[in-house]
Order: C-alpha cells, then structure tokens, then sequence
C-alpha cells in the first residue's frame, strides 16, 4: 500500500464537511463559530471551511502567539485571515503561560507545552462565551489516532470536521480548497517551543504512519498481514501501543454505572433531540 490509495473524491468530502458543520452548529440555535488560528494547514482548512459554510461575517479567527512563536506561523495565520476576509483577534499568551510554567523545570516540554495548549482553549471557550458562537476543532484523524494532542487543549472543540481525515488526506483536502501552498508544504508543527516538529516528535512521518492506520483501521487487516506487507514489526508495535493507550483521548470521561439510564452508556442523545434533522447546504 501506498499513501495514494488513501486519496479521496475532495469535492465530495467538502460538500459532506460543510454540510455536516451547518448543521451541528445551527441546530442547537448557533450562527457564528470560532476557531484557534495557528498558521498549520490543519486550523486553515477548518477555518476555509468555517468561512465557506456560514460567509466570513460569521467566522472568528483567534490568533494566539506565545513570545517564542514562529514568527511564519503568525504570518501564515495572517494570510489565511486576509485570503477569506474574516474577522480575527489577537491574544499573546505569553504572559498566562509564564505564570503557570514558573514553577515547571525547563526542561519539561511537554508539560510546558500541554499548559500552552490548555492556555488557549480557555481563550477560546472564553471568546465562545462572549460571543455566543461555537468552538471549531482542528484535530485530524492520525492525532487523534495516536493521542497526539493535548486533553482538553488543542483536541477541545464543540464540533470537529477534520477528525475523521488522515494527515495525508487532510493536504489533499486543503490543495483542493486552495489553500496557499507555503501553509501545505512547510513541516508540521504544535509550535509549543521553538524548532519543534510533530513528526520528530513522533518519530516517523505521517505519510508512512497513515498507510499503517489505514491498513489497521479501514482495511481490518491483523498483525501478521500488515507485516507481510513489508511494514517494520517494532513501527508496528508501536503505533498499534498508542492508539490503545490513547483511547482515553478519544471518549468522554468514563462514568461509573448505577442507575438504569446512564449518560454516554444508555442515554445518548445530547446532540439529536431534534427529530427529522436533514444535513443541508446554504
């Protein structure tokens, strides 16, 4: 296998995603959305999206740099803003995040990280409160896959149209919305401190780990073929060990059973009150 047979019909999964956004964002009464603007192709295509489906009088853009941001992600989120003409604000965190990592040692990352993460999904919900408008989640399948974000941080949303497409899909998706090519092509990155990369961090690419998650995932395929087909036994094991331990990640919270009628066990309908709800285009 190869990362070109996880290639999708992007006109389809473009009209399915605004489709499926107009509709969890306006059935609970909600006409605006907010997104976290980070400069990467994941938040650009989300916030693309955003402006296709409700126009860019009802999108949000909250920029949040910390004072060692990449000064080409601040100016990559600028061009996104200035592509859609939607609205956008500004937030250093820089300030918040130094009063919680104080006492963190230095050489903690990613507990320093996952605090500037949290930082901003708490300006987020915040503007949300404000505003009156929904959070927009930007985490795409791999991450979410392999636990590669932050709890209650960057992988917070009220609705997420990118979680069910693979990195490699997720850049098939973008060039096919236009999206500007230095946003695609640049090397991926949380930008939580500086020169960090996310496929350094993971320790392989995302082009050779989504042909494994698609092989264990889509294709059910068990260890022993995946293997055959020429996919290294330790890559295996590993990747396979942290999609099971980062399912916690991927659920609410596990709530202990007592009653008959259990939220998120038996009773399960928050988001679908409303009957006969059909996904419509504007």
């Amino acid at each position: 296998m190869h990362a070109r047979d996880l290639h999708l019909d992007y006109g389809i999964v473009e009209d399915l995603l605004k489709a499926f956004l107009l509709n969890e964002i306006q059935k609970f009464g909600f006409r605006s959305v907010v997104i976290g603007l980070s400069g990467g192709i994941d938040s650009a295509v989300a916030v693309e999206l955003a402006a296709r489906t409700f126009g860019p009088e009802q999108v949000l853009a909250l920029l949040m740099p910390y004072r060692s941001s990449s000064s080409e992600s601040v100016e990559h989120a600028g061009l996104m803003v200035s592509r859609l003409g939607i609205r956008s604000e500004t937030v250093d965190i820089s300030a918040p995040v130094d009063a919680f990592v104080r006492s963190v040692p230095q050489d903690h990352r990613m507990r320093r990280g996952n605090i500037m993460s949290r930082t901003r999904m708490v300006y987020l919900y915040d503007v949300s409160a404000r505003d009156g408008s929904l959070v927009v989640g930007t985490s795409n399948k791999t991450e979410l896959l392999l636990g590669y974000g932050t709890l209650f941080g960057d992988m917070a949303s009220a609705v997420n149209p990118l979680g069910d497409l693979y990195k490699t899909q997720l850049r098939g998706l973008a060039r096919h919305l236009g999206i500007p090519e230095p946003i695609i092509a640049k090397v991926p990155s949380a930008d939580l401190w500086e020169g960090q990369s996310d496929e350094a961090d993971l320790g392989f690419s995302y082009e050779e780990v989504d042909v494994l998650l698609y092989m264990m995932l889509e294709k059910r395929m068990d260890r022993s073929s995946i293997l055959a087909e020429g996919v290294d036994e330790a890559f295996y094991d590993r990747v396979r060990t942290m999609v099971v331990r980062n399912q916690y990640k991927r659920t609410m919270p596990v709530i202990a059973k007592i009653s008959g009628r259990t939220p998120g066990i038996d009773f399960r309908y928050a988001r679908d009150w409303q009957e006969n709800i059909v996904y419509r285009l504007p």
